[in-house]
């Protein structure tokens, strides 16, 4: 298990799925976590069993809830050393009957908010010499039906990663990204398929392994996280059960 003694993490999307997951082992791995989501009653569930640590009931969509977020977190912990932006959504759409609020939302949530939040947090990981990890999607590095919304979102998000770390090469901050294949998360659980889908094309993005466990992504982004991760900036790690071998 990667150490994360010490440290101090901001977590997005805490309330459930990949997002509680990862919060629960980073204090495991010896961090103070400050979690956000919007559901402040699973929020408070997931804390629960999180010794050091504190979360607030926040929409990522926006500039300024980012912005109070993260000075709340430095204000009752003293600093940031780590962003991980969990949160996001994933509706699928025909793409000629998606709305003009279904694009905007896509984008709030998996792109917006990412930003939003790294804009706030670079000063004070600049100041520790911490680090980003930005949860995309395998999304994110190809393409999937009836996902334009969150495709344009997650490459998008793939590409802020990218652009912060050569931006950021000669200081102390690493960033990197994690692109996750299917995983069995409530999200998942409220899947619907659009309007007479081809079920082969949406069955394109399954891996030949299976869904994955929460717990399984989580342990890479502890690592992208931690000090053991020192060397590893602007790197794009794909965890998704061999979908992208061939």
């Amino acid at each position: 298990m990667a150490s994360l003694e010490g440290k101090i993490a901001f977590v997005t999307g805490a309330s459930s799925g990949l997002g509680a997951e990862t919060a629960r082992l980073l204090s495991h791995s010896g961090a103070t976590v400050f979690g956000i989501a919007r559901d402040t009653g699973r929020l408070a569930e997931v804390f629960a069993d999180i010794d050091r640590g504190a979360y607030a009931t926040t929409d990522v969509s926006s500039p300024q809830a980012c912005r109070d977020a993260i000075a709340q977190c430095v204000e009752r912990f003293g600093g940031l050393d780590v962003l991980i932006n969990i949160a996001g959504r994933h509706q699928m759409r025909r793409t000629e009957l998606m709305s003009d609020d279904d694009w905007a939302d896509d984008l709030a949530v998996n792109l917006n908010g990412p930003f939003f939040l790294c804009r706030a947090a670079l000063p004070h990981l600049l100041a520790r010499g911490g680090n980003i990890v930005n949860v995309a999607s395998i999304a994110g590095v190809e393409g999937q039906a009836y996902s334009a919304g969150y495709c344009s979102a997650k490459h998008g998000l793939v590409g802020l990663t990218r652009a912060l770390a050569v931006e950021y090469t000669a200081d102390r901050l690493r960033v990197n990204a994690v692109c996750p294949g299917g995983m069995l998360t409530p999200q998942i659980e409220q899947f619907t398929a659009p309007e007479n889908p081809n079920y082969d094309l949406i069955l394109r993005s399954a891996a030949p392994r299976g869904m994955m466990q929460p717990h399984e992504v989580a342990s890479v982004i502890a690592f992208l996280a931690s000090d053991d991760a020192a060397a590893v900036h602007g790197a794009v790690y794909r965890v998704d059960n061999g979908k992208g071998a061939g």
